[in-house]
């Protein structure tokens, strides 16, 4: 099932973060880059999150996505799937979701320029590169945008 989380439930935040640590842990490792900041990340900083969360379960929470609005623009800040329920879709159904609820908006998001499955996910459904932007030394994120 897929809805809207509170992540500022104490419990909910602590479920979150038990799948991104892992899940950026995985995204370091493509980018041999261990400064993602979500890496560093605690219950309560998602808690204090201004994020809104929409998250994927079943008998547990297998797969996150949140994001922002701004002016119309949907700004997705992180896609994250419990490594243990990779290549079952959960990441896409995610992103169908996200899509369908707001038909008619801008959508951004970016990635590890290294995670290729990840860009192979957004370009599937027909997120376009806008640019690259260094975030460290040799180490670069690929911007998506997409007219939904």
């Amino acid at each position: 099932m897929i809805g809207e989380i509170n992540h500022r439930n104490k419990q909910v935040a602590q479920e979150i973060l038990e799948i991104q640590l892992p899940a950026y842990g995985i995204e370091a490792e493509l980018m041999d880059f261990y400064e993602i900041p979500q890496l560093h990340e605690t219950a309560i900083d998602i808690q204090n999150s201004g994020e809104l969360f929409v998250g994927f379960q079943e008998e547990e929470l297998m797969g996150v996505v949140s994001y922002k609005m701004v002016d119309g623009l949907v700004d997705i800040h992180r896609l994250i799937v419990n490594p243990a329920y990779f290549r079952r879709g959960i990441g896409k159904r995610l992103l169908e979701y996200l899509l369908k609820r707001y038909k008619g908006y801008e959508f951004i998001v970016s990635t590890g320029t290294a995670n290729k499955p990840a860009i192979a996910l957004y370009q599937a459904f027909g997120f376009q590169e806008q640019r690259k932007v260094e975030v460290a030394p040799g180490i670069e994120c690929t911007v998506f945008g997409l007219r939904n």
